[in-house]
């Protein structure tokens, strides 16, 4: 009988297959791998296995005369840069075996280059293998090149994550005009749902070819017979793609066990991604700190307060960040599931549940208090073990989950949060009653900077809970995907009427924008400042 435990443990086995070759190498990642590997165990798990040093994937990277063997870990196909890179480090370091896993499928390679049949062996990795020895020096070393899908990341028990395809995103009318301006007038597609596969930019062939790879890699190692069901453009050309793999059909005929998987576009449901309505302590904590670098699934939580340093401009540089994935304490885990599923209020308490459990165990002098917790309670709790290294080790993945609550509960921008939850609201109602441009309007008197002028003309607001862009921008994304729902109107006014509305809008934003000292992760890549 088929089991979570048959799809969670899959991205283990496969990293399985990585730490057997890391013995005595230096390992050179990439950083979707390397996120990967975080929900695994992290670097520790390379070291564990005898890896020597861990590097990040870069032509600025080298190693000495003493480390003969490396071993490459990259999300990509081994063409353009990628093969730049790895060229770059062999020549620049005196290695006499590498080893360079890639999660891309030679089947995709294959693709890449243009090849439409499937061809005996690996045609692809056998080059590449010939042109490692040669950058090598020698043609009598060795070199080994293979496949391994690590792009799953398993974040719980009940939840992979594929930080690898965090990019991917559902075609938009854009992508339509772009598709079709490559394509005879009498061949045009009306609409997105006629976009067939082929059709699409060859980066996105390969990024769906890899994603429905992957995908069977890990239904053919839990023995699953899968059936598809999509809900959107994309999801209907994954789901395709899928079913159309070479080694599915094989499967589907011996597999023992069965599964039903859904394939949604995002863009299906686009007010569930931007919404406010969430209340779970998990949503709230990747929402208000700041993504640990290079990573999508992951925050930064700071540690200043299990060190006696003082808190300083410098400090955080100074100081490692905690994070999320805590793979090495049970208990850390438990806990992380019960912030993850539960409602903020459980999640709250069972934090704190948790602190003092393990300040109870390690004797620390905690005061117990019934009342209602608070983000200075909790970090009350987590200082107490700042006077035991032993205890703090022991305990540091509750720590880490720990201040990451009291973080978040404390975070100048929550009070926005339930500012927005009460404006979505109000537009919602707004939508059944009023045209699209009514309810629109009802956002201009949010689009003023913070600290400036409040809407009465009588003294400076005071920021907290005024909406920053990012609320803004998520605020409109939330209206413009429920504009279907609105009351009709004369259409012909109603556009004349949009337009100079979004233009009024456009102004004003763009002066919120240039108003702020420092630009979000968001809006800098949104601006590609």
């Amino acid at each position: 009988m088929l089991t979570t435990e048959d799809f969670t443990h899959f991205p283990l086995r496969m990293w399985e297959k990585v730490l057997s070759k890391v013995k005595k190498a230096v390992v050179f990642m990439d950083e979707q791998c390397a996120e990967a590997l975080h929900w695994i165990g992290g670097a520790a798990a390379l070291f564990e296995a005898g890896a020597r040093n861990l590097k990040q994937f870069s032509s600025f990277e080298a190693c000495g005369v003493n480390e003969p063997k490396a071993v490459f870990v990259v999300s990509t196909l081994l063409k353009g840069r990628t093969v730049d890179i790895i060229k770059d480090i062999i020549s620049l370091s005196h290695f006499q075996y590498c080893v360079v896993f890639t999660t891309v499928a030679h089947s995709v390679h294959l693709l890449a280059n243009n090849v439409a049949t499937e061809l005996e062996g690996k045609l692809v990795f056998e080059q590449f293998e010939e042109k490692l020895c040669e950058w090598m020096g020698n043609m009598n070393y060795t070199a080994e090149v293979m496949h391994v899908p690590v792009v799953f990341a398993p974040v719980t028990q009940r939840l992979l994550l594929t930080p690898t395809f965090a990019d991917l995103f559902p075609l938009l009318s854009p992508d339509l005009h772009s598709i079709n301006a490559k394509r005879p007038e009498k061949k045009r597609f009306g609409s997105l749902v006629d976009v067939d596969f082929h059709s699409l930019p060859p980066e996105l062939q390969i990024e769906i070819k890899s994603l429905a790879s992957a995908l069977n890699s890990m239904f053919e190692a839990s023995g699953t017979r899968e059936e598809s069901f999509a809900v959107g453009p994309m999801s209907r050309l994954i789901a395709g793609e899928l079913a159309k793999h070479p080694q599915a059909k094989n499967r589907r005929k011996t597999a023992p066990n069965k599964a039903s998987v859904i394939f949604v576009d995002r863009t299906m449901d686009i007010t569930g991604a931007v919404g406010h309505h969430g209340d779970n302590l998990v949503e709230k904590i990747l929402t208000v700190l700041k993504p640990l670098p290079g990573h999508v699934t992951d925050v930064q939580v700071d540690m200043l307060e299990l060190t006696s340093l003082q808190r300083t401009p410098n400090s955080q540089t100074t100081l490692a960040p905690g994070c999320l994935a805590q793979t090495q304490s049970s208990t850390a885990r438990s806990l992380w599931e019960a912030m993850l599923t539960s409602k903020q209020k459980d999640g709250v308490m069972e934090v704190r549940r948790q602190l003092v459990e393990a300040a109870s165990k390690e004797n620390l002098p905690i005061k117990l208090s019934m009342d209602r917790v608070t983000p200075k309670q909790l970090c009350s709790y987590i200082q107490l073990f700042r006077s035991s290294w032993g205890a703090l080790e022991s305990h540091c993945g509750v720590l880490q989950l720990g201040l990451a609550t009291a973080q978040t509960l404390r975070h100048p921008s929550l009070p926005r949060w339930d500012a927005c939850l009460a404006f979505e609201r109000l537009l919602l109602q707004a939508l059944g009653d009023s045209n699209f441009p009514a309810v629109l309007r009802q956002l201009l008197p949010l689009m003023k900077p913070r600290g400036g002028k409040d809407s009465t003309g009588m003294g400076l607001r005071s920021g907290e809970e005024d909406c920053g862009p990012d609320e803004l921008i998520l605020l409109l994304v939330y209206l413009y995907s429920l504009a279907e729902e609105t009351q009709p109107a004369d259409q012909d006014v109603e556009e004349e009427e949009l337009e100079k509305l979004e233009r009024e809008l456009i102004g004003a934003l763009t002066l919120v924008i240039t108003q702020e000292k420092e630009l979000s992760p968001l809006l800098q890549k949104l601006t590609g400042e």
